[in-house]
């Protein structure tokens, strides 16, 4: 029998797809977003753009900004019960309310 897959990207047929509306690349201004420590904000993975993306787990999940890594963003997300750190570049992130 063969084996599936247990890559990274499993699974991500749906999360990692563009809208009609929004295929194509990205503005180049999402790559300048800036966001203070102790800002929230949500991780919404841009398919677009492969480079500093975080784990399809976070997928929609919201943290809280922590600090600066190079040009990304340490932030601090809830898993569940317990508390992760995700290093994500800006492109990946969306101020939250």
């Amino acid at each position: 029998m063969v084996q599936a897959s247990r890559g990274l990207k499993r699974k991500t047929r749906n999360i990692l797809s563009k809208t009609p509306r929004t295929k194509g690349m990205t503005p180049i201004t999402h790559e300048f977003r800036e966001f203070k420590v102790g800002e929230k904000v949500s991780v919404v993975i841009d398919p677009g753009v492969h480079y500093g993306m975080p784990h399809m787990r976070f997928q929609g999940k919201t943290g809280v900004v922590t600090g600066k890594q190079g040009r990304s963003f340490v932030i601090n997300v809830y898993d569940g019960d317990k508390l992760k750190t995700v290093v994500s570049r800006p492109e990946h992130l969306k101020k939250s309310n």
